[in-house]
């Protein structure tokens, strides 16, 4: 491939366009602002999102999305609240068999969907699509260092070849047929961090921190198992590799949420100061109406969508998940 568009200039859509020009590649890069578009194509920095980092001069920075899909592969990074409204102005502009590569972590309020599903009934379902997840900080990625990540394909031809489009030292894509997997894997472990981070925030130790993300693994094995994703996946890098990363550090924006909210921070006063999308906060309420939909258990998803979006109070919710039967594991 000898040109690939990214749509969406955050910290995480730069850092793709970062690893893609490494793998050989010119890259247009969409941004929504053109104060950042500019920044990119004069200073070959984006000061708004990544700032610190040089970015290749074969990364071409655009507010015009028409111009960022004349290309042969599109990485899709917009938010996932926004990935509908992004695929549907893009409609008109995709050009035929060019693949749709997913890099957005969520589900989709209101329709309770993956983002698989939302992309292929706004771009229809002619258009190839990929899931690109796994465990990775944007800051890293930028400053190429070492990197493993899925990437989910039902066209398993195409899967090998995108992996290897995208691929250089550094960062390493590892083809998987699973797009259930890879997608409930990125988009729960959002909630589960901000769980991890409000024990951290609480001071309640390593211990339960293990045990959060234990039992947290559980949850995303029931509802994926039920969703016809295979175990295996959520056993590797867009599974336990991104939870692990995700609830273990302040870099991840869910995590630190967390920890604010187990300091005694009010949600809007957090949000208020983010420019950055934390996109458990918006995960939390649709994975949880997931699960009461397919009759899955998922006490720790419920307990962070009772903190973010009705107003339980924090030590009820930890009593209440302390008092849990002890059943056998």
């Amino acid at each position: 491939m000898q040109k690939i568009g990214v749509i969406g200039a955050g910290a995480w859509g730069t850092a793709l366009a970062t690893a893609v020009r490494r793998a050989g590649p010119e890259v247009l890069l969409q941004a929504h602002e053109s104060d950042v578009a500019k920044a990119i194509n004069s200073n070959h920095e984006n000061t708004a999102f990544l700032p610190g980092v040089t970015l290749d001069e074969g990364i071409h920075a655009t507010t015009d999305l028409a111009e960022a899909l004349d290309v042969e592969a599109v990485l899709l990074v917009a938010p996932a609240q926004f990935m509908r409204a992004v695929c549907e102005a893009a409609k008109p502009h995709w050009k035929p068999g060019v693949p749709a590569i997913i890099c957005a972590k969520g589900i989709e309020q209101g329709s309770y969907k993956l983002m698989g599903d939302v992309v292929g009934e706004a771009l229809g379902e002619e258009v190839p699509i990929a899931i690109l997840s796994g465990p990775t900080f944007a800051i890293e990625v930028a400053r190429n260092m070492p990197t493993a990540i899925t990437l989910a394909c039902d066209d398993e031809a195409l899967g090998q070849h995108l992996c290897k489009a995208l691929s250089s030292r550094c960062f390493r894509p590892y083809y998987s047929y699973d797009v259930i997997g890879a997608q409930i894997g990125g988009a729960i472990k959002n909630v589960l961090a901000i769980a991890c981070g409000i024990v951290e925030g609480r001071k309640m130790g390593d211990n339960a921190r293990a045990a959060l993300i234990t039992r947290g693994l559980a949850e995303i094995v029931r509802l994926g198992e039920v969703l016809g994703a295979d175990e295996h996946t959520l056993m590797g890098l867009s599974g336990l590799g991104d939870l692990t990363l995700t609830c273990s550090a302040m870099q991840s924006r869910n995590f630190s949420l967390g920890v604010q909210l187990g300091q005694g921070r009010s949600l809007n006063d957090i949000l208020a100061e983010r420019n950055a999308v934390t996109e458990g906060v918006f995960t939390a309420a649709a994975v949880t109406e997931m699960a009461r939909r397919h009759q899955v258990d998922m006490p720790i998803c419920l307990a962070v969508d009772g903190v973010l979006n009705h107003g339980v109070d924090l030590d009820a919710i930890i009593t209440g998940l302390l008092s849990r039967p002890l059943n056998i594991e």
